[in-house]
């Protein structure tokens, strides 16, 4: 399978960006999040749109871990209101956020190691036999969710991975991210995140990961990144939203900044308005 294409690869027309935007995929407006006197999400907004990848940024204590806890489901806000394709819905737990075609590959990847590869794929929505034997014996059926695992990992181009009975304990970090990655794609139908994908990998696997995550967006689902790596944010996102103190300070475009005007927004030792022209992307301001 050829290489997919990374942001600085092809830039898509002003008339194609102006019809993807025309309405967020997932959307979240004046989140408000406390846990007693600390003020976790303080009316943070988000726009993730169709086709695109929108990387979160923000120094600790910025709100963007409870950001994504209330996109996924793992936290309920306290004011504001979570939009899918422009419809207002409730999210009280991540399985309400799976249903709701959202999935979220966590930084602990949340495998189970002793189980094989094709059993973590369909951890929790696993396949029955058909008929009696599924309905009343609950026998799994294992020889249709091996097939279906070697569809999605061949769909993603994940070639280092042949066997779908190997168990996950036996293989490398940046396999079990695939792995992890190839769960979300395969059930996520609007949106994938991810967070710190790339965190605990060496130079070789990052780069397979970046390749797994433009082959996400490629396929036609879209993706939120968090990362603190910045060289991977720049190289892949098309939008970079900047979390700080519990909200949205800017939405950059990549093509138009710098990393260090990136680092030093996210920090607060530089004003939005300070930046370049062509530096904010749409939805730049709150």
């Amino acid at each position: 399978m050829s290489r997919p294409t990374s942001r600085t690869d092809v830039a898509a027309p002003p008339e194609e960006k102006a019809h993807t935007r025309a309405q967020p995929v997932l959307q979240a407006r004046g989140l408000v999040k406390r846990y007693g006197r600390v003020t976790a999400l303080a009316g943070a907004d988000l726009e993730l749109y169709p086709g695109e990848i929108l990387a979160v940024i923000g120094d600790n204590g910025a709100g963007k871990s409870s950001l994504i806890k209330a996109l996924s489901g793992a936290i309920v806000p306290d004011e504001g209101e979570i939009l899918v394709d422009g419809a207002p819905v409730r999210l009280p737990t991540p399985i309400a956020a799976r249903e709701a075609g959202i999935e979220t590959v966590h930084q602990s990847l949340a495998v189970s190691p002793s189980l094989d590869i094709a059993t973590n794929l369909f951890l929790g929505r696993e396949l029955r036999r058909p008929g009696v034997l599924g309905s009343v014996f609950r026998m799994l059926d294992r020889p249709r969710m091996r097939a279906e695992a070697a569809r999605h990992l061949a769909d993603l181009g994940i070639m280092t991975i042949q066997n779908p009975n190997q168990a996950v304990e036996t293989l490398s970090g940046g396999q079990r991210q695939a792995v992890a990655v190839a769960r979300a794609a395969a059930f996520g139908n609007k949106v994938v995140i991810m967070d710190e994908p790339t965190a605990a990998l060496g130079v070789r696997e990052s780069r397979a990961v970046l390749d797994l995550i433009l082959r996400v967006r490629d396929n036609g689902l879209p993706v939120i990144l968090i990362s603190h790596n910045m060289p991977h944010v720049f190289e892949i996102a098309d939008r970079v939203h900047v979390q700080r103190l519990g909200r949205r300070i800017a939405t950059l475009d990549p093509s138009g900044c710098s990393m260090s005007d990136a680092v030093a927004v996210m920090t607060g030792a530089l004003d939005p308005d300070e930046l370049p022209e062509g530096a904010l992307a749409p939805g730049a301001r709150r």
